[in-house]
């Protein structure tokens, strides 16, 4: 005798809607000694497609201020960029906003 299955009703869990959210990451390009100004202008307007008014005025944050945000997005987005900009010979890191 044949058997047969029957569907059986499977509870779905409940989803804590904070821990599903991806959070932006920032990606932050910091001073350093070695690149010039004119050069980090360039590899911003580059890789992120700023104006050269924008760039500058990131370019200038890191100058003066030692560091500045220059995008943010998912942790794959911020890691390429990272990466990317690490290639261009720029010091970058990236972090969790609040963490």
């Amino acid at each position: 005798m044949p058997t047969t299955i029957e569907p059986t009703r499977v509870e779905e869990p409940e989803v804590d809607e904070h821990t599903s959210e991806d959070h932006p990451w920032i990606v932050i390009v910091w001073n350093d000694p070695v690149n010039l100004m004119s050069y980090v202008t360039f590899v911003l307007k580059k890789l992120f497609g700023y104006s050269h008014e924008k760039a500058t005025e990131l370019m200038l944050d890191v100058h003066h201020k030692g560091k500045a945000v220059v995008a943010d997005g998912s942790r794959e987005q911020a890691e390429m960029h990272v990466f990317r900009l690490h290639e261009h010979g720029l010091w970058a890191s990236m972090e969790k906003p609040g963490e």
